[in-house]
């Protein structure tokens, strides 16, 4: 499965309970716009790119899922309705635009989805650097 496929339906079913994009609200932006928002669903999105491609790692389920409830709960103290979470999660601008991000990030650090290997190396830098993507990645 390539990024351009993702969310699965696994990341999606978890997914679709966490952001929102605003409807017709000018005071509240775009989730995407809020960091605290954005970068910790990217990294629950390469995280089970990575998980998806490298047979040697895996997601760290239930701390991925940790994550998007408090995300979701955050959202909710910031405002955003429950629908709205569902109106950005399935997005088709929203999820092109992730996935663009997500194949830009891959593509400049040499990953390959001719050569899952490279998955793995991308896994394993990002779980040594302890970055947001490898602590929702383990060895297998």
């Amino acid at each position: 499965m390539r990024l351009a496929q993702v969310p699965s339906a696994v990341f999606a079913a978890l997914t679709v309970t966490v952001l929102a994009v605003p409807t017709g609200l000018a005071a509240k932006p775009s989730l995407r716009d809020i960091p605290e928002i954005e970068e910790p669903l990217f990294a629950v999105a390469m995280a089970k790119e990575v998980a998806d491609h490298c047979d040697s790692l895996g997601a760290r389920l239930f701390k991925g899922i940790g994550e998007l409830r408090r995300l979701r709960s955050h959202a909710n103290s910031l405002g955003y309705a429950d629908s709205e979470i569902r109106a950005y999660i399935e997005s088709d601008t929203e999820k092109a635009r992730m996935r663009a991000r997500g194949e830009k990030l891959l593509a400049k650090s040499g990953v390959s989805y001719e050569n899952p290997e490279t998955f793995c190396t991308f896994g394993r830098a990002e779980i040594q650097k302890n970055s947001a993507i490898g602590a929702l990645l383990r060895a297998k």
